[in-house]
């Protein structure tokens, strides 16, 4: 099911050839079903799901699966975070014990895994998550809860925002190399650009 948008006949896919070939291969990669998973198990990846779902207000398949592929291979990859406040566990920690409890947060309140829970259910508990007014006992004593919802937010909206079928909904053109763009002026559009449609 396609979200509304003021762009309904806008396929960015159609403009794929004039992307340079490595571009066009990470972008078609993201529309490639996802086989399996290298780091997560299938209860961290239902929960995983879940959160990512609610967080975008979006369930599609194909475009959360490309989100959780997006979570697991930050997970496994070698490069470093960047920055991290003192005391946050690594990435990869945070997400994994954090959606573990998560996971038993749901069990303890409602008797159900999270992903099982009613979208009531599970905003509550993450609205409770965000302001970091989960119970801290269990596995949550060693998760900062709200270090890992950012982390799970950011994780979330940069890899939701990257899947072709959203770019075309918010009338983002994709990658604009080696065509670039020619009418940078407020309100000028080159051809190949998203047209509103009223």
């Amino acid at each position: 099911m396609q979200k509304q948008t003021i762009y309904p006949d806008y396929n960015v896919m159609n403009s794929k050839d004039e992307w340079d070939v490595h571009t066009r291969q990470i972008v078609e990669n993201r529309l490639v079903p996802v086989e399996d998973y290298s780091y997560f198990g299938w209860p961290e990846i239902e929960t995983l799901r879940a959160v990512c779902s609610l967080l975008v207000d979006d369930s599609r398949t194909e475009i959360i699966a490309e989100v959780l592929r997006h979570f697991d291979s930050k997970m496994t990859e070698a490069k470093g975070e960047g920055q991290r406040k003192a005391g946050v566990p690594k990435e990869a920690l945070l997400v994994r014990k954090g959606l573990q409890a998560l996971d038993q947060s749901a069990m303890d309140r409602f008797q159900l895994p999270f992903h099982q829970l009613t979208e009531a259910g599970r905003r509550q508990l993450l609205t409770e998550l965000a302001e970091g007014r989960l119970p801290a006992q269990g596995l949550w004593t060693a998760v900062p809860q709200k270090e890992l919802f950012q982390k799970l937010l950011m994780l979330t909206l940069e890899s939701y925002y990257s899947h072709p079928a959203v770019w075309s909904e918010i009338g983002y053109g994709g990658p604009a190399y080696p065509r670039g763009y020619v009418r940078a002026d407020i309100g000028h559009l080159d051809p190949w650009e998203a047209k509103q449609q009223p």
